[in-house]
């Protein structure tokens, strides 16, 4: 997969789709964005859909991402998956710290650490996710909270690393609810993400892709890739229907 600012389409089917249902979405999806060839198309699916995936979207230009991982090579850690073995089955990229995971399964930001060191570490795009609550934004606690999360998760990597990095800023507020932040809230937002990792890592800053996700659908994809800042998206259930996340990716005149 290529990095440096390449607009990087995502999407995030989350607990949805059998192997069979994957094969079929992916035999629907890729003639629809074929020829695509200006950025990087992934599709971060559950773990048993990884296989038949990344086989059905072999000679494609759709790569195929997990959506965690655990840092550890291997380990009495029931129901995870290492590094070796999504790499193993040919996945490119993992979804790291969804606000999901860190509100339902407790993680935080030590642990996220050390997967974002061992994904960049394995060859992995790490696509690491921030964003804060409702109740965190209408207190004005958005950028604490953001920064908080960047300056942990990030801590361990080098400035020459981070164009092997993604960022997706999630308002966790606008994830599975319908609302979507304006376009230039967004790009608020994700500026402010790029200038807080521009103050730990400097000018390699300008080559980490931030992405935006949070009820991202077609009715406003040209809108939000038309900020300066906003690299790509992260798209939930948007990303289930083959169709539309075809013209999400599609963005613009493509």
């Amino acid at each position: 997969m290529e990095f440096a600012r390449r607009p990087l389409m995502a999407g995030n089917w989350k607990m949805y789709k059998t192997q069979a249902q994957a094969v079929a979405y992916a035999q629907t999806f890729a003639p629809l964005v074929a020829g695509v060839g200006d950025r990087d198309i992934l599709l971060c699916a559950p773990f048993t859909d990884l296989t038949v995936l990344v086989g059905a979207a072999a000679g494609t230009n759709v790569k195929v991402g997990a959506q965690n991982m655990h840092y550890a090579p291997e380990g009495a850690f029931t129901g995870e998956v290492s590094a070796a073995m999504l790499l193993e089955v040919g996945v490119e990229a993992v979804i790291l710290g969804h606000s999901e995971r860190r509100q339902y399964f407790a993680e935080n930001d030590t642990e996220l650490a050390q997967k974002v060191r061992v994904a960049l570490d394995s060859g992995l795009l790490p696509v690491l996710c921030c964003g804060e609550t409702d109740e965190e934004r209408v207190a004005g606690h958005t950028e604490d909270k953001i920064g908080r999360q960047i300056d942990r998760d990030l801590a361990v990597l080098k400035p020459d690393e981070l164009a092997r990095l993604a960022i997706a800023y999630e308002p966790i507020w606008a994830i599975g609810t319908g609302k979507t932040a304006t376009a230039e809230a967004a790009q608020e937002t994700v500026a402010f993400v790029r200038s807080r990792v521009r103050e730990a890592f400097g000018a390699t800053a300008d080559d980490v892709r931030v992405l935006y996700g949070g009820s991202v659908k077609a009715a406003n994809i040209d809108e939000l890739m038309a900020q300066p800042d906003i690299d790509g998206v992260l798209v939930g259930g948007a990303s289930l229907d083959p169709a539309e996340f075809a013209r999400i990716v599609r963005f613009g005149a493509a």
